[in-house]
């Protein structure tokens, strides 16, 4: 599937823009040329210099330094809510075909619930009953994502468990989760692909949406969402500051969104729910 989507112009950038925002995530911290935290009250709010490429703040911190500590930070934790919704989402949604009607219609008003939960009241009250830090944020987040996953999941299996060799196999006596693992779950998985492909660009909006509150992080940790904030607050000073973290941001998701309509045209899925809840995630974010 991925060697199909790779024929397409689209996914090739996507995917090389991806391999850079990893190194990045991967090796931010040890590219950094400056301590991103270091402060120097001589250097506030600086245009760019051979020293600082990307000027300083108003602490005259580097803000290359603090973009490339930040991406760490920011990857990781869209990815942690990814894992989360893919945990409480997909799982249920697969199990809710085959294990009976009571399991389905309590996983049914569940994701109901879920989809009900206002987005910004539910991430700051995450994070006053479990403390003000990135993963307690994240569940938030993942929460509120694994209805997407749930209702894909869900969709793909339902046409997968009427299939002839699906009914042939648990007619020879093949147990359920026999059929799961070697029928129904390689053909749920290319919908699953593309839905995560779309919500961690959702995700991604949504952590930068969280730090630009201030809500999951801890001043003064390093965040492309709080350097948003950061170089908002001194737009005056610098109206160029919030362009590169925001191209940055702006060009992961495009590159992961890019990455899952390149999947789902090469294989074929058909994931419009996935799609209207990302659209809709991005929009509460």
């Amino acid at each position: 599937m991925l060697r199909s989507a790779l024929r397409l112009p689209s996914a090739r950038i996507a995917v090389g823009i991806l391999v850079v925002i990893a190194v990045l995530a991967l090796f931010g911290p040890l590219l950094a040329p400056l301590d991103p935290l270091a402060q120097n009250s001589k250097e506030i709010l600086q245009g760019p210099t051979a020293e600082h490429w990307l000027g300083t703040d108003g602490l005259g911190r580097d803000v290359l330094s603090r973009l490339l500590a930040g991406s760490t930070v920011s990857v990781l934790a869209a990815l942690q809510s990814v894992v989360v919704g893919l945990a409480l989402g997909a799982l249920p949604g697969l199990l809710s075909v085959y294990l009976g009607r009571a399991f389905e219609w309590v996983t049914l008003r569940l994701m109901d619930s879920f989809i009900t939960l206002p987005f910004l009241v539910f991430a700051i009250a995450m994070t006053a009953l479990l403390g003000n830090g990135l993963t307690q944020a994240m569940i938030a987040v993942g929460i509120l994502i694994a209805p997407a996953f749930y209702r894909v999941t869900r969709a793909a299996a339902l046409a997968v468990s009427h299939s002839p060799y699906v009914e042939a196999a648990q007619l020879l006596g093949a147990s359920t989760s026999w059929v799961v693992r070697k029928h129904v779950w390689r053909k749920v998985l290319p919908a699953v692909a593309v839905t995560t492909a779309g919500m961690t660009g959702a995700s991604l909006v949504i952590v930068a949406s969280l730090t630009f509150l201030g809500i999951g992080i801890v001043p003064p940790e390093p965040t492309w969402g709080g350097l948003l904030a950061t170089d908002l607050a001194n737009l005056y000073q610098r109206p160029f500051g919030p362009v590169v973290p925001a191209l940055v941001i702006i060009g992961t998701v495009w590159a992961l969104n890019a990455l899952a309509d390149a999947l789902k045209d090469s294989g074929g899925v058909a994931a419009p729910v996935a799609k209207k809840t990302r659209r809709e995630l991005s929009h509460a974010a």
